[in-house]
């Protein structure tokens, strides 16, 4: 591994996350925020003791209020606020009791008073009110995983299943108002598809619900498949909506981190959606291309890639993407390609993304590791453990999307 070449792709990342973190987002979407009653908080997602944190230290107090963020991502008291932990990306018993506990909080407000709702990716996991048996939720939620399908297909049958997604989150905060704060963590900001919508109308319909499952070949019982066929909330009168952060914010924040290290960025797309090994392989080619050309070169892309699964490993899908750029830079000097979550965890583990260099294949190569074999049985993280090759950031607090970067001397 090029130490200097490394260190460069750890001050992209820091930099490149420190610029989209939630709190100065959270702040300017409150100044618009004059509550004339209650004001009440609720907060879901992997971004979700940070928006919490921020926004009770703008307005000084709330009159209660829930947190429902992923293991380990609360980082100390909120005055006023429960702060609850709970399964991602799978719903677990304890997503399913902290939305309760917000259900109840919404209880009984009046027209005067305010649900001050904050969103963040990772919110269709982790807040949830199962309207089928939660083991069979889980078990659809595990298969679209598996399956390759993307977070708008997984969104569309998942709302459908809910008691507070597509909707109807906002419908039980009635008659009091939603003023809801979102992080975007989908390419193009749909809100109707960011943790699944819980106070937005749904705009998906019935039959794009049907047509993902058999799709998919989704094994679902008559129940799941009677809520397929059952609609949405398609209008709310009770909310007002405003969005923030977005991957859009990411990579330009990747490129003027990659621009004061010399480098000259070129932002190739901020809505990659492609398998990740194949955009990994892409990258490596285009490095590839312009190695040696005598120029500093910065390739940003970024989005949400997904992942097949084929194998039994341990990874996540900027490990992978970055894992299948090494056959392409074998043997390069001074280029590189690595890959991050903004939120900090990359799959289910430790690590935000990955990194290789011309070096990496012949490192595993030593390891007795394959790089295709590798990718097949979807074992990156293993493989990059072994190499030096993990990025580690710990939880960060926000959620936009992945950037992957290709750095070319």
């Amino acid at each position: 591994m090029e130490k200097t070449l490394r260190s460069c792709a750890d001050q992209i990342v820091e930099a490149s996350i420190r610029a989209v973190l939630p709190d100065e987002a959270v702040r300017r979407a409150l100044k618009d925020f004059h509550p004339e009653g209650r004001t009440v908080l609720v907060a879901a997602g992997k971004a979700a003791w940070q928006m919490a944190h921020a926004a009770v230290a703008v307005l000084g107090h709330v009159d209660g209020g829930v947190v429902v963020t992923k293991y380990d991502h609360v980082k100390g008291k909120i005055p006023g606020v429960t702060c609850c932990e709970a399964g991602h990306p799978v719903p677990d018993a304890n997503s399913f009791a902290a939305t309760q506990k917000a259900l109840e909080l919404v209880q009984g407000l009046q027209p005067e008073d305010t649900v001050l709702f904050l969103l963040s990716g990772g919110g269709s996991a982790l807040f949830e009110k199962p309207l089928i048996p939660a083991e069979e939720l889980q078990d659809i939620t595990s298969q679209l995983l598996a399956s390759g399908a993307d977070i708008v297909e997984m969104n569309t049958i998942r709302k459908r299943l809910s008691g507070v997604k597509g909707g109807r989150f906002a419908q039980a905060c009635a008659p009091a108002q939603v003023f809801s704060i979102v992080l975007s963590d989908i390419l193009g900001d749909p809100l109707d598809m960011i943790a699944s919508g819980p106070a937005v109308p749904d705009t998906s319909t019935c039959g794009q619900a049907i047509a993902i499952a058999e799709k998919y070949h989704l094994r679902l019982s008559t129940a799941a498949q009677e809520l397929l066929r059952q609609e949405t909330p398609k209008a709310l009168t009770n909310v007002t909506t405003r969005i923030t952060g977005s991957v859009r914010e990411l990579c330009t924040a990747a490129a003027a981190a990659c621009r004061a290290l010399g480098y000259e960025p070129v932002l190739l797309t901020d809505r990659l959606c492609c398998e990740a090994r194949e955009a990994g392989s892409f990258l490596g080619s285009v490095v590839r291309t312009h190695a040696g050309g005598g120029r500093k070169l910065a390739y940003i892309a970024g989005g949400e890639t997904v992942v097949h699964l084929t194998g039994k490993g341990l990874g996540g899908r900027n490990q992978e993407l970055a894992l299948a750029a090494a056959p392409a830079l074998a043997g390069l000097k001074h280029c590189c390609v690595f890959s991050v979550g903004s939120d900090g965890t990359d799959g289910p583990t430790d690590a935000a993304g990955g990194y290789v260099d011309g070096e990496t294949e012949a490192a595993l190569r030593a390891a007795g590791r394959d790089v295709y074999r590798t990718l097949a049985d979807n074992d990156a993280y293993h493989a990059l453990q072994a190499v030096g090759g993990l990025i580690r950031t710990g939880a960060t607090g926000t959620n936009v999307n992945d950037v992957a970067v290709a750095l070319v001397e």
